[in-house]
């Protein structure tokens, strides 16, 4: 009983709220990181010579690592302290920034993306699993929200922070804008993070993590690498049988063991694997939508790469708002009748978006992106609340770790396979009859390549025709994202959990007081 007065004294300690907001501005950086190296990549490939694989490989580097980490990341937090692993994650993220604003060929830049994403695998589960310790119940909806906005909101401030800078500053500077933020995240969680782990967690094994990045990383680069190469090429077709083999062999490897690094028991708990599966889908829909418009809205509509930016923020207006709402809304009406809804109107703004014609312009498209903030903002907030609310506290880093995995797998694979429907439906419906076979390949690129032939060779038509040979292809994705995020929301209505888990309290009453013994220690105290 004194643990559990305690637990209710720390999470009312009023240097929570200080504590999340390091954990958003950290989960910002992360988000726009995603996205600001894409701005740079043709001024980087110019002063350093980049190919096109070269800058694939500059802006896949931190995708993969990012996501083939998470899973041991969270078992680390979990047996180290979660704080420290946490700071620790913040650090590698700060190094490999510096490392790439003062790197001078394509391979240090790689180098430096990859070890920022050995941090930010490290702070991105972590940041989800201190909230149980921090927040109670009643505040860790809001908490989530505040967490998912930031991450959500990096991705269009990738690249509004990367057009200005590359309009005041050389190309390094899309790393140096990651180091005072990092360095205030640093400070702010010495100071107002509490530390907990589980003593009891099993060591890490060494096997059983490089099972997991290599099978991770081998999915995600063949989804991100199979629209440019095409799903049949031998290659991909190896990458997608290794990480078969390697995932497979984790799986016999963890449940062999008496003390698995991968707790598999935790996809037994209904709640936290229906409520993750839901937010991965979300997840899949979203990255759809993410990765038509900036296209779109660029090439299409003809807005600069800052411009295009800031006309993604309606989708980001819509996210904050139902993110706030949805702590209210999930009380009143329960999880699964919130989240459905989201859903729905997840659904009903990309079938509106898929009306969008060549001469629709942006209010249109500000209009249901507005709309999909919203549903966003309803359906994976608390999908992601609740996936943490059925987890002991003492397993919430590796719960967290393979929640924000499967997220994240559920990114890259909407990407690539929404991606390829769009190259394939453009490529089919662009008309270049009558050019050089050479141009002609080209255009049938993307819809920027077919710009830049138009206007080498002067064809006005060739234009038109690439517009609306991508505007056709945008409204495939978005139809196919509407009926994914239909069947999600009337699958989430039939089998979410109808009421929250009792026991959390209990099943964290040991971490919590061990939270209440670092809260009320000075300063000092708390950084041991």
């Amino acid at each position: 009983m004194v643990a559990v007065t305690q637990q209710s004294d720390v999470r009312r300690d009023p240097r929570r709220w200080w504590a999340l907001g390091a954990l958003v501005a950290s989960l910002l950086v992360l988000g726009f990181d995603l996205t600001i190296l894409n701005v740079a990549l043709p001024t980087m490939a110019a002063q350093l010579g980049a190919s096109t694989g070269e800058q694939q490989w500059m802006a896949d580097a931190y995708v993969i690592v990012f996501a083939a980490l998470m899973l041991p990341a969270g078992l680390l937090g979990d047996r180290f302290g979660r704080r420290r692993v946490l700071l620790v994650g913040l650090g590698v993220f700060l190094l490999g920034s510096v490392f790439g604003a003062l790197a001078d060929d394509v391979a240090l830049v790689v180098a430096a993306r990859a070890v920022m994403g050995v941090g930010g695998a490290l702070v991105m589960p972590l940041a989800l699993a201190v909230l149980p310790s921090l927040f109670a119940p009643d505040e860790r909806t809001k908490a989530v929200g505040a967490l998912s906005a930031a991450s959500a909101l990096g991705l269009p401030l990738g690249p509004i922070v990367g057009g200005w800078l590359l309009d005041h500053f050389w190309w390094g500077s899309v790393f140096v804008v990651n180091i005072p933020m990092v360095a205030i995240g640093v400070a702010a969680c010495v100071f107002l993070l509490p530390e907990t782990r589980d003593p009891s967690a099993p060591r890490v094994d060494v096997v059983s993590t490089a099972l997991t990045a290599a099978g991770l990383g081998s999915l995600i680069y063949a989804v991100i690498e199979a629209p440019h190469r095409g799903w049949g090429d031998p290659l991909i077709l190896g990458l997608f049988a290794g990480a078969v083999v390697l995932m497979a062999g984790l799986v016999l490897r963890e449940r062999r063991s008496e003390r698995p690094m991968l707790d598999l028991s935790l996809l037994g708990r209904r709640g936290f694997l229906l409520n993750t599966l839901t937010a991965t889908l979300v997840m899949f829909v979203l990255s759809g939508l993410m990765f038509v418009l900036p296209q779109y809205l660029q090439a299409v509509l003809g807005n600069d790469a800052f411009g295009t930016g800031v006309r993604m923020l309606p989708m980001m207006g819509g996210l904050l708002v139902s993110a706030r709402g949805a702590a209210v809304l999930v009380p009143r009406f329960g999880a699964r009748a919130v989240i459905s809804a989201g859903l729905v109107v997840i659904a009903f703004a990309a079938l509106l978006g898929s009306r969008t014609e060549v001469g629709s312009g942006y209010g249109f498209t500000a209009l249901w992106l507005a709309l999909a903030g919203l549903g966003f903002g309803l359906s994976v907030v608390p999908a992601m609340d609740s996936a943490l609310g059925h987890l002991p506290a003492e397993r919430a880093g590796s719960g967290s770790g393979l929640l924000m995995t499967v997220r994240q797998v559920g990114t890259a694979l909407g990407i690539a396979l929404l991606g390829s429907l769009l190259a394939s439906a453009y490529a089919g419906r662009v008309d270049t009859g009558g050019l050089p076979a050479g141009a002609a390949d080209t255009a049938r690129d993307s819809v920027v390549a077919a710009h830049l032939v138009a206007e080498r060779i002067g064809d006005a038509s060739l234009t038109a025709s690439a517009d609306a040979a991508y505007v056709h292809g945008m409204g495939l994705v978005l139809v196919v994202s509407g009926i994914a995020a239909l069947v999600t929301a009337l699958l989430a209505a039939a089998l979410l959990p109808s009421a929250e888990p009792e026991a959390d309290a209990d099943a964290g009453s040991d971490t919590e007081s061990d939270t209440g013994r670092d809260l009320a220690a000075p300063p000092s105290d708390v950084r041991q």
